[in-house]
């Protein structure tokens, strides 16, 4: 900004009367120079000096006006600013706020301040302020400079405003007093000039209005004669003079406009028809102004009926602009005859004048009070002078018919001014989407038609503006009202989103065939050129006494014209053609021909060229001047008409009104990107006269384009979530859930069948079908809308350029990208969840499913691999860590863990490893699955534990899941392993006196040494989890071996069959140890325990001392537990109720685990030992499979041996129910180790005693106790009510197990494999069970039935050995 002082000074020119009669031509350039950007610069004063001939000057005056008039533009852009530093305050009724005291400009000092406002233009001298605030005005002195000095810019201001006022008054007499025509057929490129600075300077002068511009002045003339002996400024009497007659500042105009009224009526009046064809929607549409084909002659494909009327529209928001202005500033043109048709039009539709950017007045407030006052004076006039004149009778009805106009149409243009501007609307939103459509499939019809285009855009450009320019406006409905009354806007008219896309269209169109529309230019205007060399060779124009200049300058517009560059055969993006000197001497000619002082002007030209039959010469060079600023200033031109770079100031409402149509019932997502796009336009509101402008509308850009992304992401991601609802794709789903199918079982077993089929919901569910019924398809009509929104969004987004603004680059398609992404990632989250616990994972397999199936219904709309993508987030979530025994060169430390994952993977842990619930977990050998005696969460255990739900794990997870999980088991089993390592070192001395009475057959001190041993039963609970584990990570390996055998059969082959020929020796090599560990884990190797158990006693060095070679004996005294009071088996399930099955797997494979590395340190020391050299023989014998088989066996053996002997030593006629367990369980033990022979349990327990105990529980006897009450299938409790019905379960005296009391027979283990205890004893013989006697002939059946005739129901089953032919034998 300039030093405000040089024009303070008292020898500025504009204040000196003797230095401005000399420097009048001079003042422009010099003042000026602020307010102009550097392309619109002044002309120095040598440069107007050497510009020949008399049209110079014309063209320099021409000039002046459009550079006068950017200089009203930056006025107001000071005044708007200074506006927002004081916080908007309203000077004519003395309001201030806070914020303008503390704003710095004005001194803190209220009293004073409001009095010499209040009093002005009296002179501050004659106030008296020492009475009014003697203590404010003291500090007023002390700080007299400081204040003075904040002023000072601002009174420049107001100096300016002076200083323009005098300049564009004398330019608007000069051009109003000599151009001799300003009708717009004529003379429109001078009329616009002219028209522009008019209403720039009615605007400047409306808004100074605002500004507290008498307390401005009069406190800094206070200031500046207490710093200069009480002596007034230079300037101050000439600024209370234009203060004054400017208060208000619509007396001011219409005082200082008087001269220039009668040429703006004949312009207003000029305009009309365009106006009043703006206003007919009907006119519009049926003769199709808008339309690149006559609507009635379809053959006729450009707009050749009225392609003057139709460019004409492009200019219509200027016309009424004018109207409203011209008629408010000069209010007598209103008497006119068809002025007040003209006026009307314009006012019923418009509430508001909008001075600069959001700054407007109240439009019919200040009709009734400043124009209202005239046409009542014109009418007393009139009326007065009635009896003199026959023209005052006409003057009178006029001025009564203004009158009435006036008085009404403010309440008519609150009832219909939003009616008005949709029905308008809503023809642009259809004649746009026409042209669009027309212009895409024939884009060679464009250029001829782009003056059309720019019509459509301005008309609807002004629409738009209009619409957010009234959001929130209140005015009084009369003079005595009391109340404001808004007008009702729908802030959810989706024609506006509908304007936004069609204009944003358009232009991209035009910017898209830019080359074709520049090479048309270029083609029109080299035709124009011989059209115009013709007609200056006409008779008629050499018959005219043309002088020097005007003939040289028409010379010069022809070479302009044959001079421009032919577009055959070239790229026509390469031509570079600057015509702005063709249109620089087109106007000096105009300015020549179009002055009364010319002698030769307008009308001979038109008189000399139109006799020809064609186009006359100002009609050709007027067509030529707007076609060649489609050569060179296309973009400016598409700026001007198309730009919404003014909605900034509304972005507020703009952020309102796009949340509401957006998504809205008629809205349309895919106009996002029109409404976004309006971002990258907002910083070019900035004014180069306020430097901080730009970063401050830049900022809120920024937060506009974000706030907007945010949207529309979040209506993205709406769509996607409606789809993936149960509501949405989730309805057309072909298999309900198995809960779902009880709950209809249920229903339809209570109800009638009629009922049950009828198509509505049952218990929460549709029936299938139910969409088919007419009253249903609304979610059918959802849906497929849902769909058509959700494409039309992504192909919109995907295919929008990127939105630059300033320094910020926004992607669409990145965003949308991290929003399905993103979306899929949260959703993900939120699905492994129910409301009451994990969801099970085949369900949450189907989700993920039909979210995937929706990604890839939006992937094939967009130029992106979203699948990779998804891919990428499942893998994210998956991955916990480095696979352990494949990538061995990751550390798992350095890397992300996947939190999906690590959810589902703690809860199998905590609820079926650990049963932190107390849900009584329990794993089924004959199902294969774990089940509970009461729901964990929202399921059962068994339905979250089957391999049809285990296989749904690794499906989602994949190998990083199956990992995660199998290190989390690892984890625990090692925890396990040490807590019995410390109970071997613990009770080492105790273990090894057990081993000595054991050998010894000193059952006494065997059994006294036995209860030295500490915490037994918690070594027992121990073992048992650890069996749960083994049992869990088998099952976990068969599901993923199934689910790598269906998608990769060969690498699943490849495996399978290498395990079989990988050698077995010790130690094994560390890749020998690596692919067992692979095969492991999908299920392949045959002792699936063992090696489980050895790769975690390798990975923590467990087993490293004597006191493992005790385990036998620390196993072996489990026998004399208490577990065993409460221990039952159960034929249905092949398990005890207390899990001691899986205690046995852990024995077995824990023994047969510690063995092989027992025997591999062994060989390992034997070698250090020895240096290495070893006998061959010793060294094959220590590396055999057969040693360790041996050792195994033999380890194993010890322990049965050991066990049968406690069994049956402790057996008595007290305590002799917790045999039968306790053998069942050595002979499970037998059966399910691969490293001893289940006959080997013979050589110590009698086959005659296990095989009356399997007799006896295969019996049809129901007085066996019940090992594992109250369980249930496989889905939630809710479904539990229906195995209590016969249809579900079997008739109670056919039930295959054994009932604790008559209150729990009815709620047993189902058998989900559809194997269960039949009604014949056939059936029964064929239950499927992992454990129980050994192959049966029909001989050996019959003899069991023959030795099992017992009838006796006593609680325990040994006294039924007594009458058995195969009894057990007395031991003692």
């Amino acid at each position: 900004m300039r030093k405000s002082k040089q024009h303070l000074s008292p020898n500025d020119p504009l204040f000196s009367p003797i230095a401005a009669a000399r420097s009048r031509e001079l003042e422009i350039p010099s003042r000026w120079s602020e307010y102009l950007s550097p392309e619109m610069a002044f002309p120095t004063t040598t440069t107007s000096q050497s510009s020949a001939g008399g049209g110079s000057t014309k063209s320099l005056n021409m000039q002046f006006v459009v550079q006068l008039t950017e200089v009203g533009e930056g006025l107001m852009a000071k005044m708007y600013r200074l506006n927002q530093i004081m916080d908007h305050p309203d000077p004519d009724a003395h309001v201030f706020s806070d914020a303008f005291w503390k704003s710095g400009i004005v001194p803190n000092f209220p009293k004073i301040c409001m009095l010499v406002s209040k009093k002005f233009p009296e002179h501050t001298s004659k106030l008296q302020l020492e009475r009014v605030d003697k203590g404010a005005l003291d500090l007023l002195n002390d700080g007299a400079e400081v204040y003075l000095q904040n002023l000072e810019p601002w009174v420049q201001l107001l100096l300016d405003l002076l200083a323009f006022r005098e300049q564009a008054l004398r330019l608007l007499l000069d051009l109003s007093s000599t151009v001799i025509t300003l009708l717009p057929h004529q003379n429109s490129l001078i009329l616009h000039a002219f028209m522009d600075l008019f209403c720039s300077f009615v605007r400047v002068n409306l808004f100074s209005k605002k500004i507290p511009r008498k307390m401005m002045l009069q406190m800094y003339n206070l200031l500046h004669a207490m710093l200069r002996n009480d002596r007034d400024c230079d300037f101050y009497h000439r600024l209370v003079q234009f203060i004054d007659s400017y208060d208000p500042p619509l007396k001011g105009l219409q005082e200082d406009l008087n001269f220039v009224s009668p040429r703006i009526g004949e312009v207003l009046e000029a305009i009309g028809p365009v106006i009043f064809l703006s206003t007919d929607t009907r006119k519009l549409r049926n003769e199709g102004f808008l339309s690149p084909y006559h609507p009635r002659y379809p053959d006729i494909l450009t707009n050749s009926a009225h392609p003057m009327r139709a460019q004409d529209l492009a200019n219509v928001t200027s016309y009424r602009e004018w109207v409203l202005l011209g008629y408010l500033a000069c209010p007598d043109e209103l008497l006119r005859v068809t002025s007040i048709d003209i006026a009307l039009v314009v006012l019923k539709e418009n509430l508001v004048l909008t001075l600069f950017r959001d700054e407007y007045v109240l439009l019919h407030e200040d009709y009734q009070l400043y124009v209202l006052p005239c046409i009542l004076e014109s009418k007393k006039m009139a009326k007065a002078g009635r009896t003199k004149q026959k023209e005052a009778d006409l003057e009178y009805s006029v001025a009564k018919q203004v009158e009435k106009v006036i008085s009404e149409v403010h309440g008519q243009a609150l009832q219909s001014c939003d009616a008005i501007h949709h029905e308008r609307r809503v023809l642009l939103k259809q004649e746009i989407g026409r042209m669009v459509l027309f212009f895409t499939d024939q884009p060679s019809l464009l250029a001829p038609n782009i003056q059309m285009v720019f019509s459509a855009l301005a008309l609807a450009q002004c629409e738009v503006m209009w619409y957010f320019q009234h959001v929130g406006i209140a005015s009084l409905k009369s003079k005595a009202a009391t109340r404001a009354v808004s007008v009702e806007i729908d802030p959810s008219d989706p024609t506006i989103g509908f304007l936004l896309d069609g204009m944003d269209r358009l232009c991209c169109l035009v910017r898209k065939y830019i080359a074709a529309i520049r090479g048309y230019a270029l083609s029109y205007l080299s035709s124009c050129a011989g059209r115009i060399r013709f007609l200056l060779g006409t008779p008629g124009m050499v018959a005219l006494d043309l002088d020097m200049s005007l003939r040289v300058l028409l010379q010069k517009i022809v070479q302009h014209l044959e001079h421009i560059p032919k577009p055959q055969g070239e790229n026509i993006s390469a031509i570079r053609c600057d015509l702005s000197e063709f249109r620089k001497d087109w106007l000096s000619m105009l300015m020549i021909v179009t002055s009364s002082r010319s002698s030769i002007n307008i009308r001979h030209l038109e008189k000399a060229t139109v006799s020809t039959g064609k186009e006359g010469l100002l009609s050709e060079g007027n067509a030529a001047y707007n076609w060649s600023r489609c050569v060179d200033e296309l973009e400016l031109q598409l700026s001007k008409h198309g730009s919404l770079r003014k909605l900034y100031f509304y972005h507020q409402h703009l952020t309102a009104v796009f949340r509401n149509t957006m998504f809205g019932p008629e809205g349309r997502p895919q106009h996002c990107c029109a409404w976004l796009g309006v971002a990258s336009s907002f910083p070019d509101c900035a004014s180069h006269i306020v430097p901080e402008e730009v970063t401050k509308i830049g900022r809120d850009a920024v937060l506009y384009a974000e706030s907007l992304i945010e949207s529309i992401m979040g209506g993205l991601e709406g769509l996607l979530n409606i789809l993936d609802s149960d509501g949405g794709f989730g309805s057309l789903e072909m298999q309900i859930l198995p809960e779902q199918a009880a709950v209809y079982m249920n229903y339809t077993s209570k109800h009638s069948i009629s009922s049950a089929k009828s198509p509505g919901r049952i218990s929460g569910f549709h029936l299938a079908g139910h969409e088919s019924y007419p009253e249903n398809n609304g979610s059918i009509k959802m849906l497929e809308a849902a769909m058509q929104r959700l494409t039309n969004l992504c192909s919109i987004l995907n295919d929008m350029e990127p939105i630059c603004i300033l320094n910020h680059v926004f992607v669409l398609r990145e965003y949308m990208r991290e929003c399905i992404l993103g979306n899929f990632r949260r959703r993900l989250l939120a699905v492994l969840k129910t409301d009451s616990d994990l969801q099970r994972p085949s369900v949450l397999e189907k989700l993920i499913c039909r979210h995937i199936s929706i990604v890839h219904l939006a992937e094939q709309h967009v130029s992106m691999d979203l699948t990779q993508g998804i891919r990428e987030v499942l893998l994210t979530e998956a991955f916990s860590g480095p696979v352990s025994s494949l990538q061995m060169s990751l550390k798992s430390t350095d890397l992300h863990s996947g939190s999906a994952t690590e959810v589902i993977c703690n809860w199998y842990v905590e609820n079926i490893i650990k049963d932190v619930s107390g849900a009584g977990i329990l794993f089924v050998p004959n199902h294969k699955c774990f089940k509970g005696r009461r729901p964990v969460g929202g399921y059962f255990a068994e339905s979250m534990s089957n391999r049809k739900e285990l296989q749904a794990f690794v499906r989602i997870f994949g190998g990083y899941g199956v990992d995660r999980l199998k290190r989390m088991l690892k984890e625990h089993v090692a925890a396990l392993l040490n807590c019995i390592d410390i109970s071997l070192r613990s009770n080492r001395e105790a273990l090894e006196a057990v081993a000595g009475s054991l050998h010894s057959g000193d059952r006494i001190e065997r059994d006294a040494n036995i209860k030295q041993i500490v915490d037994l039963d918690t070594v027992i609970e121990f073992c048992t989890q650890a069996g749960q584990c083994f049992a869990f990570d088998q099952l976990l390996a068969e599901a993923a071996g199934a689910v790598l055998e269906e998608g990769s059969t060969l690498i699943y082959s490849l495996l399978e069959g290498i395990i079989k020929h990988l050698p077995e020796e010790i130690p094994e090599k560390k890749e020998v140890s690596r692919m067992k560990e692979v095969a492991n884990s999908i299920g392949v190797v045959g002792d699936h325990d063992s090696e489980f158990i050895k790769m975690i006693i390798e990975e923590v060095g467990g087993a490293d001392d004597g006191s493992w070679n005790l385990l036998p004996y620390l196993f072996s005294a489990f026998m004399t537990s208490n577990i065993w009071n409460t221990t039952a088996f159960n034929v249905d399930t092949g398990g005890f109720n207390n899990n001691v099955y899986c205690m046995a797997r852990c024995i077995s494979s824990v023994i047969a685990g510690s063995e092989y590395v027992r025997l591999e340190r062994e060989y390992q020391q034997t070698r250090s030992s020895s240096n290495g050299h070893i006998d061959e023989h010793l060294e094959s014998q220590l590396r055999s499979s057969l040693t360790v088989e041996a050792s195994i066996k033999s380890a194993l053996q010890l322990f049965v041996k050991l066990s049968a002997d406690i069994i049956l030593d402790s057996w008595n006629e007290n305590n002799r129910s917790d045999i039968l367990p306790k053998l069942i369980f050595l002979d499970q033990l037998c059966e399910m180790s691969p490293h001893i022979a289940r006959s080997t349990l013979e050589a110590y327990i009698p086959y005659a005693i296990l095989r009356s105990i399997y007799s006896q529980y295969y019996s049809s006897s129901p007085s066996v106790p019940l090992t594992l009450p109250s369980a249930s299938p496989w889905s939630s409790p809710a479904v539990s009510l229906a195995h209590s019905s016969l249809a579900f379960g079997h008739p109670p005296s056919n039930v295959g197990h054994f009932q604790a009391s008559s209150t729990q027979g009815q709620d047993q283990i189902y058998n989900n494999e559809g194997t269960s205890v039949g009604s014949t004893s056939d059936s029964r013989q064929r239950n499927v069970r992992r454990s129980g006697p050994l192959d049966y002939n029909s001989l050996r059946k019959t003899k069991l039935h023959e030795g099992s005739t017992s009838s006796s129901t006593g609680r325990s089953p040994l006294p039924r050995f007594a009458v058995s032919r195969s009894g057990p034998l007395l031991y003692k």
